[in-house]
């Protein structure tokens, strides 16, 4: 399972092949949560309020970049990084 972001101590990963709806994996010391993509809420899994708030930022600022890698790593094709919020620079 790629990472394809990293930022505050957040690991987001995405697996090839996964199932449906499409989502992505978040990280966080010893959490784990599915989250996901249309609509940045977690469906399974918990974070803490802090990092949950910062993932939910990033899923729906980068929406159209996780639409493309969910629909590339389900053809089993590679994706690219998606930059994390600490790499924002506005």
């Amino acid at each position: 399972m790629p990472t394809i972001s990293w930022f505050y101590g957040i690991s987001i990963r995405m697996f090839f092949n996964d199932h449906a709806p499409p989502h992505f994996h978040a990280y966080y010391g010893g959490n784990q949560a599915l989250v996901s993509i249309a609509t940045g809420q977690i469906f399974r899994g918990t974070l803490p309020l802090k990092q949950r708030r910062l993932v939910e930022q990033w899923a729906l600022r980068y929406n159209e970049s996780l639409m493309v890698a969910w629909s590339l790593a389900s053809a089993d094709e590679p994706f690219e990084r998606i930059p994390g919020l600490d790499a924002d620079n506005d």
